[in-house]
């Protein structure tokens, strides 16, 4: 018996978690996508997505109020 591939297992790939997580963020993301990626996506890829994505909104944010306010 032979290994296949994690994607061909059903495993998606960051990138696909990367976008998951960036819709969700948004808030538009459908319903049938969410339950299509609920099985495939590996939780953790999804927590670490997650927090790196909040700490890049924060910094981004804090970097626009102190340009804004320096003019």
């Amino acid at each position: 018996m032979s290994q296949q591939p994690a994607k061909q297992q059903g495993q998606l790939s960051l990138w696909h978690t990367v976008k998951a997580v960036a819709w969700s963020f948004l808030g538009v993301r459908k319903s049938s996508e969410f339950q299509a990626d609920a099985g495939r996506l590996n939780p953790y890829a999804i927590i670490a997505v997650g927090v790196v994505a909040a700490v890049l909104l924060v910094l981004t944010l804090i970097v626009l109020v102190n340009w804004v306010v320096a003019k």
